[in-house]
C-alpha cells in the first residue's frame, strides 16, 4: 500500500514515518539507537507519550522537537537546544522548514485523564505529499470530524481514550484513505480491539494492522 510506504507504529502509540523526512510521535519503548529524527512529535506529557529516554534514543543534534507548551520544561533536563523546541497549542497551522502540519484537539469529554484546558493536541503533518493525523490521546470529539487527511491513525484502546467503536465511527465520518489502529498492546488494549476496530471500517477506507504486539506486552 503506497500511503503507508516508510509508516511504522513502533509500540503503542510511538509512530515513525520515513518517507523523505524522518518524523517520530510520541516515542516509547523504543528497541535501538535510531537517532535519526529529523522531528520529534510529543503530543502530551505523559509517561507513555513522552518519554525522556526514548526521545534520547532517535533524536540528534539537529533534531526538532514539537510540543505543547507543558513539556519544554522538561526538555532541559537533556540540554537540547532551544532553537530546535517549537511549541504549539490547538488549532493552529505551523511551517518549519518544508514541513507543514496543523494541530488539533486532544481531551477528554468527561474523563479526567486529559483535560481540555491543558492544551494537549493531535498533529495532521503533511509529509512527501501525504496528510498523516495521529490522534494522541483523545475521545472522539466533534471538532474532529471535519479532519482532511491521507492516513488517520487513532487509540482504540479505550479507558483514557475512544474505545475502537468510537474510533471506527469517527473514522467514518472523516473518512481517511487509510485507517491505522494505534494505543493498544501496552498500557491499555490488546490486539483484540486493533482487529474489531477493523471490522467496523467501511470497505470504501482501507485498514492494516501495524502494531501486532509480543505477548508479554499485551
Amino acid at each position: 500500500m503506497e500511503l503507508l510506504k516508510g509508516l511504522e507504529v513502533l509500540c503503542h502509540s510511538s509512530i515513525r514515518i520515513s518517507n523523505g523526512k524522518t518524523i517520530y510521535f510520541d516515542p516509547f519503548k523504543v528497541d535501538k539507537e535510531y537517532n535519526d529524527a529529523d522531528y520529534i512529535f510529543c503530543t502530551h506529557t505523559h509517561y507513555d507519550h513522552f518519554s525522556i529516554k526514548d526521545i534520547k534514543k532517535v533524536m540528534n543534534k539537529n533534531t526538532i522537537i514539537i510540543i505543547p507548551s507543558d513539556v519544554k520544561s522538561e526538555l532541559s533536563l537533556i540540554g537540547i537546544d532551544q532553537k530546535n523546541i517549537v511549541v504549539v497549542k490547538p488549532n493552529e497551522e505551523y511551517k518549519i522548514g518544508n514541513i507543514i502540519f496543523q494541530t488539533v484537539v486532544a481531551y477528554n469529554k468527561r474523563k479526567l485523564f486529559h483535560p481540555q484546558k491543558k492544551g494537549w493536541v493531535g498533529y495532521i503533518v503533511l509529509s512527501n505529499k501525504v496528510r498523516y493525523y495521529v490522534a494522541g490521546d483523545t475521545d472522539s470529539l466533534p471538532e474532529l470530524e471535519n479532519i482532511k487527511c491521507d492516513v488517520a491513525l487513532l487509540p482504540v484502546g479505550g479507558m483514557y481514550t475512544m474505545n475502537y467503536k468510537n474510533a471506527a465511527e469517527l473514522v467514518n465520518k472523516i473518512k481517511p484513505k487509510v485507517a491505522i489502529p494505534t494505543h493498544y498492546g501496552s498500557v491499555i488494549g490488546s490486539i483484540k480491539d486493533a482487529e474489531s476496530f477493523v471490522e467496523l471500517i467501511d470497505d470504501k477506507i482501507d485498514t492494516k494492522i501495524l502494531l501486532k504486539p509480543k505477548k508479554e506486552d499485551e
